[in-house]
Order: structure tokens, then sequence, then C-alpha cells
């Protein structure tokens, strides 16, 4: 392998462990603020699912956004990549954290969640110009 595509294969592994690394970093804030929305004011259990499913899926976006450039090469495959591995940490911390597991279609579910959104926001952001 020559050395350009060499640097190209590790800019874009080094892209994708930035995305994933705002996402985290963003749902951590979005969950503390959220929280805070939440001692404050009486909100219903279904609300609270689905604020959680609308943090991960801006979490991925702004994941995505960091990996991929605008015009950017293989947008759809690193963001699916950002989506699918912020989604693997979210379920291994989720099941460490709860003392227990989900079902495997839970997790499944999330996984695909993951990979759709991510590859969905890296086809367009690599489209873009």
């Amino acid at each position: 392998m020559n050395h350009a595509m060499t640097r190209r294969l590790n800019g874009a592994w080094a892209g994708i462990l930035k995305g994933v690394l705002l996402a985290i970093a963003a749902t951590a804030a979005l969950v503390a603020v959220f929280a805070l929305i939440i001692s404050l004011a009486a909100i219903p259990d279904n609300a609270v699912r689905a604020v959680n499913q609308g943090i991960k899926l801006l979490a991925i976006v702004l994941g995505v956004c960091a990996a991929v450039a605008r015009g950017g090469e293989n947008g759809a495959a690193r963001g699916a990549l950002v989506g699918l591995a912020y989604m693997a940490v979210g379920v291994l911390v989720y099941a460490l954290l709860a003392g227990r597991t989900l079902a495997a279609f839970s997790y499944l579910a999330d996984l695909l969640l993951g990979i759709a959104a991510g590859g969905l926001t890296g086809m367009l952001r690599s489209r873009a110009q």
C-alpha cells in the first residue's frame, strides 16, 4: 500500500474516532440539560423515551458531521461506522450501568438505528458542496 493511501485510511479512522467521541460528549451534555429540565418539570415517561431517542439521533448527526467533510469520500460508510460505534458504546454503557441486559431485539434496533442515521447523514454530508 502506498503512503498516500495509508494516510487517507489513517485520516478516515481518526475522523470516525473524532465523530464518535463528539457524539458521546454531545450526549453527555444533552442528557445533563434534559435531567435539569426533568427536575424542574413533570415530564411523562413516554416523553422521556422520545427525547432520549432524539438525543441519540442528534448526537449521531453531530458526530457524523465531525467525521465526514462536505463533499468528502465514502460519507455513507463513514457515517454508518460512526453511528454503529456510538450505539455500540451506548448499549455497552447502559448494560454496565443498569446491571441488566435488554432484549436482543432492543440492542439490534439501537444498532440498526445508529447505522441508518449515520449512513444517511454521511451520505447527505458527502454530497453537499
